[in-house]
C-alpha cells in the first residue's frame, strides 16, 4: 500500500486508537505493526477473528488478559541455566495464570455456542496450563524483592529463628543502654545499625568505658558506635542465621528457574498466543466502541457502503450511503465547501484500508467492500515549499505518480481534481484524466466544482453525478450525500442571502450563457422534484412502519391473552381437582365412621347409615359445584377497574402479589412493585388481591436491608487472590454494599506486581453500581487500596 495515502487517510490515527485497545506490550506490539492486507484469505480470516472477539465481548463481557509479558528471554535464561529474579519469575507466573483463566472465560461459553469461536477458541484450546509451576510461584514470591515463608519448611524455620536472635539482641541491648550504669555514657539510648550489626551511641569520651567494637563515628566525631561485647556473639550468630537465608532463597530460585526451563517451550507457546489473543480482543474493542459491523467482501470491485460515519470525526457524523462499482465505475461528486465531500472520499478510502486491515467499520450491517490492490489519494493541499512548486505542480506530480503505478485493482481517489489553474484547462484536464481511468475500469471518486464535469458525469457511460446537499434557508450544508443528482451553484442564492444588491445578481445572471442557464435551472428542478419524492417516501415508510408495529402489538397481545387463558385454566382446573380430591377424603372418612357405627351399635345402624349416606351426597354436590362455578368464574374473570396507585393485586403470570405505583396507561401497562422490584405488565394479568400485602412486603425489605448493612462492612480484603477469584468476590460485595445503602466502600488489593489493582482497576471501571473510583491517599493504604464511590440506590 502506497505510504502517502495511508498518511493522508488517517490510517495510522486509527491504528494508533488500536494499539490503546491492548491491554500488554507485546499485543501492543502486534497492533503497531498492523497494515492493510491484499490477501483474500488473510482479510477474511482476520475479520472472522474480530468478528468473534467483537460477540464473545458483548456476551461475556472483557477476557481475563491482564499479566501478559515478554518472557521470552527469561524463559531462554532459564534453559541455559542461569537463576531468574523473582520479578521474572512473577510475570511468567502471571502468564501461566492469565491462560488458565482464559481456559475457563471460554469454558463458561454454552457449549452449543462454542463453534461460533473457532478462530479463538482454538488458540484458547491451545494454551498450555502448568498448574504445578503457577502454584510453586505464586506460594514462593510475594513481590519483586519479597520471598514468602510459605517458600520452603527451611526458610520458614530460619526466619523464624532470625526473629528470635533479632528480640534477644534487642533485649540485651535495652536491658544496656536503661541500666543507670551505662546511661551516662550514651549520647542517645537508642539502638542503631551500623554495616548490618546492632550498635549503641557512646559519647566519644566515654568509649573506653563502654566495652566493645566500635563500627562507625558520627561525622562531627562526638559519638562513637559501639557493639557491646555482651552481643557480639548474638550478632555472629544472626548473621549467620541471614547467609543461611540468602543461600536457602538462591536454592529457592534455582529451583524454580530449573521448573520454568523444563516448560521452557510450552511458555514460549503461551507467550505467542495471548499476545495474539490480546490483539485480537483489542479489534473487538475497536469495534465496539466504533459500533462498527464486519464488512461483506466482493471480488468484483463493489463498494456499498450503508450509513458509514467516519470513526475520527464523533458521534455528531452525519452517516453516509455511498456506491461505486456496478452501474458505473466513476462517481463524481459536487457541492460547496465544507459540505462533506473530502470527508465522503477520506470514508470510503479509509473504510477499505480498515476492512482490509482486518478492523469492522462503522456502518451499518452488510455494508459491502471490495479487495484493492492499491489505494491512491491526491486529498488536500500537499504545496511543497523546499520544492518551490504550487498548489497545480504539486497535486500534478502526485497524480503523475498515481497514473503510472495504478492498475485495474486499484482504487482512485481525487480531491479538486484539475483545481489551481486556469478553470477551462482544469477541467478539460480533469476530463481526460477520469476518462483514462475509466477506460481502464479502475474504480474512481473525484470532488469538483466545475459545471463541465457535471456535464460530462451526465453524458458518459458509466461516470455518474453526485453531490452533497446545501440548505439555502439556513446557508449551511447537510452533510447528506446525493448519488444521482448534480449539485448546484448555489452562488446566486447565497449571494441575495448575505445581502448583494439585486441588481448585481440580476447582471450575473445576464452575463451567463443561455446553455450554463438552462442547465442551473434544470438542476434547481431536479432538486426541487427530488425533495418532493424523499418527502413522499419518508412518509410512506413512516406509515408502513407504524403498521407493522401495530401489527407487532396485536400479535404480541393475542399472544399474551392466550398464553395467559390456559394458564388460569390450567389452574382452575387442578383447584377443582383438588376439591374433588377433598371431597374423596371426606367421603372415606365418612364411610369409615359408617363402618365403625356398624361395628357398635346394630340398633341404629339403619338410621345412622341414612343420615351418612345423605351427609356424603350433600358434600359431593357442594364441592362439585364449587368446582363449577370457580372454573367459569376464572373463565369469565375480567380485568379489574379503577386500580389506584397503592392497592394491592397478584400478578396471575408471575403468581406474585405487588402493589400498583402507576395506574393502567392508555396501552393497558400497568407498573407494580414486587419486593425491590418494578416490571411493567397488562391490566389483563392482574387481579385484586384480598387484604393489604404491601406492609409487610415493605417491612421484610426494610428488615433485610437492615440486617445487610449491620453485616456488611466499609472494605474487603482481596490480598492473596487472582484477578479472577477477586473480581468473583468483589461482584458480590458490591451488590452487598449497595443494597446495604454504603456510599463509600475501600477495595484492599495490596501492592504486589499491580495486576490485581489493574484488575480492580479495569472491573470497577464499566460496573453498574460504581459512580467513581481513586486510589487510596496517604493514611488509606496508597496504591494498595482503590476507594470506591457508589451510586445512590
Amino acid at each position: 500500500m502506497n505510504h502517502k495515502s495511508l498518511n493522508v487517510l488517517e490510517f495510522y490515527k486509527i491504528r494508533e486508537m488500536l494499539i490503546e485497545k491492548a491491554e500488554s506490550t507485546p499485543g501492543k506490539s502486534i497492533a503497531k505493526d498492523l497494515m492493510p492486507s491484499t490477501d483474500s484469505n488473510e482479510v477474511k480470516f482476520s475479520q472472522s477473528e474480530t468478528q468473534e472477539a467483537l460477540t464473545l465481548l458483548m456476551k461475556r463481557g472483557n477476557p481475563p488478559l491482564f499479566g501478559i509479558y515478554k518472557v521470552r528471554d527469561d524463559v531462554k535464561r532459564a534453559e541455559l541455566g542461569g537463576m531468574l529474579h523473582p520479578g521474572a519469575l512473577l510475570r511468567i507466573g502471571e502468564g501461566l495464570r492469565v491462560s488458565r483463566a482464559l481456559k475457563n472465560y471460554m469454558r463458561d461459553t454454552r457449549e452449543e455456542t462454542v463453534e461460533n469461536y473457532k478462530i479463538i477458541g482454538d488458540m484458547i484450546q491451545n494454551l498450555g496450563v502448568f498448574k504445578d509451576l503457577e502454584n510453586s510461584i505464586s506460594n514462593a514470591i510475594i513481590s519483586e524483592d519479597e520471598i514468602s515463608d510459605n517458600a520452603s519448611t527451611t526458610l520458614r524455620n530460619i526466619r523464624r529463628q532470625i526473629r528470635g536472635k533479632n528480640d534477644g539482641i534487642k533485649d540485651k541491648l535495652n536491658s544496656i543502654i536503661n541500666s543507670s550504669t551505662h546511661r551516662k555514657f550514651l549520647q542517645d539510648a537508642i539502638v542503631t545499625m551500623r554495616e548490618g550489626r546492632y550498635v549503641i551511641p557512646v559519647k566519644q569520651e566515654n568509649r573506653g568505658s563502654v566495652p566493645g567494637l566500635v563500627h562507625d563515628v558520627s561525622s562531627s566525631g562526638a559519638t562513637a558506635f559501639i557493639e557491646p561485647m555482651a552481643v557480639v556473639e548474638l550478632n555472629n550468630q544472626l548473621k549467620e542465621l541471614e547467609i543461611k537465608e540468602r543461600e536457602e532463597i538462591e536454592r529457592i530460585l534455582m529451583e524454580l528457574t530449573g521448573m520454568v526451563g523444563e516448560d521452557a517451550e510450552g511458555i514460549r507457546s503461551n507467550e505467542l498466543l495471548l499476545s495474539r489473543l490480546d490483539f485480537v480482543f483489542a479489534k473487538g474493542k475497536l469495534a465496539l466502541t466504533m459500533n462498527a459491523t464486519k464488512p461483506v467482501f466482493n471480488e468484483n470491485g463493489y463498494l456499498n457502503i450503508k450509513k458509514g460515519r467516519h470513526p475520527l470525526l464523533g458521534k455528531d457524523v452525519v452517516p453516509i450511503d455511498v456506491y461505486l462499482g456496478d452501474q458505473f465505475n466513476t462517481l463524481i461528486i459536487t457541492g460547496p465547501n465544507t459540505g462533506g465531500k473530502t470527508v465522503t472520499l477520506k470514508t470510503v478510502g479509509l473504510f477499505t484500508l480498515m476492512g482490509q486491515s482486518g478492523l469492522h467499520i462503522p456502518a451499518d450491517f452488510n455494508s459491502e467492500l471490495s479487495l484493492f490492490k492499491k489505494v491512491f489519494a491526491d486529498i488536500g493541499d500537499e504545496q511543497s515549499i523546499e520544492q518551490s512548486l504550487s498548489t497545480f505542480s504539486s497535486h500534478m506530480t502526485n497524480i503523475v505518480d498515481i497514473l503510472d503505478e495504478v492498475n485495474e485493482s486499484s482504487l482512485v481517489l481525487f480531491d479538486e481534481l484539475g483545481a489551481g489553474t486556469d478553470p477551462t484547462e482544469g477541467a478539460a484536464l480533469a476530463m481526460s484524466i477520469l476518462d483514462h481511468l475509466r477506460t481502464m475500469g479502475i474504480r474512481t471518486l473525484a470532488t469538483t466544482h466545475y459545471s463541465q464535469l457535471k456535464i460530462y458525469a451526465l453524458t458518459t457511460d458509466y461516470v455518474r453525478n453526485a453531490s452533497v446537499e446545501f440548505d439555502v434557508e439556513t446557508l449551511s450544508p447537510t452533510y447528506k450525500l446525493l448519488i444521482g443528482v448534480p449539485g448546484k451553484s448555489n452562488a446566486f442564492e447565497i449571494s441575495k442571502r448575505l445581502g448583494l444588491q439585486d441588481y448585481i445578481v440580476d447582471r450575473a445572471r445576464e452575463l451567463l450563457t443561455k446553455e450554463n442557464i438552462e442547465f442551473e435551472d434544470v438542476l434547481q428542478a431536479m432538486d426541487r422534484d427530488r425533495k418532493i419524492a424523499e418527502e413522499n417516501k419518508t412518509e410512506a415508510e413512516r406509515l408502513k412502519l407504524d403498521i407493522q408495529k401495530l401489527r407487532e402489538q396485536l400479535q404480541n397481545e393475542k399472544g399474551k391473552t392466550e398464553e395467559l387463558r390456559e394458564k388460569i385454566l390450567q389452574r382452575a382446573k387442578e383447584e377443582a381437582r383438588q376439591i374433588v380430591r377433598n371431597a374423596k377424603d371426606n367421603a372415606d372418612l365418612i364411610i369409615d365412621e359408617l363402618k365403625s357405627i356398624s361395628s357398635e351399635i346394630d340398633r341404629d345402624k339403619g338410621r345412622r347409615l341414612q343420615e351418612a349416606q345423605d351427609m356424603l351426597r350433600k358434600e359431593i354436590r357442594e364441592k362439585e359445584a364449587q368446582a363449577s362455578t370457580g372454573i367459569k368464574e376464572i373463565k369469565s374473570k375480567k380485568p379489574p377497574m379503577n386500580l389506584k396507585a397503592g392497592e394491592t393485586v397478584e400478578v396471575l403470570s408471575l403468581n406474585q402479589q405487588g402493589t400498583v405505583v402507576t395506574p393502567p396507561d392508555d396501552k393497558g401497562n400497568v407498573e407494580v412493585q414486587i419486593g425491590i422490584m418494578k416490571v411493567n405488565v397488562s391490566l389483563s394479568t392482574l387481579r385484586r388481591a384480598e387484604g393489604n400485602e404491601q406492609t409487610t412486603s415493605m417491612e421484610k425489605s426494610k428488615s433485610v436491608n437492615t440486617r445487610k448493612t449491620k453485616a456488611i462492612k466499609s472494605e474487603l480484603d482481596l490480598r492473596g487472590r487472582n484477578i479472577e477469584e477477586g473480581t468473583f468476590e468483589l461482584d458480590k460485595y458490591l451488590d452487598d454494599a449497595f443494597i446495604s445503602g454504603l456510599k463509600e466502600v475501600y477495595i484492599i488489593h495490596g501492592k504486589g506486581t499491580g495486576a490485581l489493582r489493574d484488575g480492580v482497576k479495569s472491573y470497577l471501571k464499566n460496573h453498574r453500581l460504581v459512580k467513581s473510583q481513586r486510589l487510596g491517599k496517604y493514611g488509606e493504604g496508597g496504591d494498595g487500596v482503590t476507594v470506591v464511590e457508589l451510586k445512590n440506590s
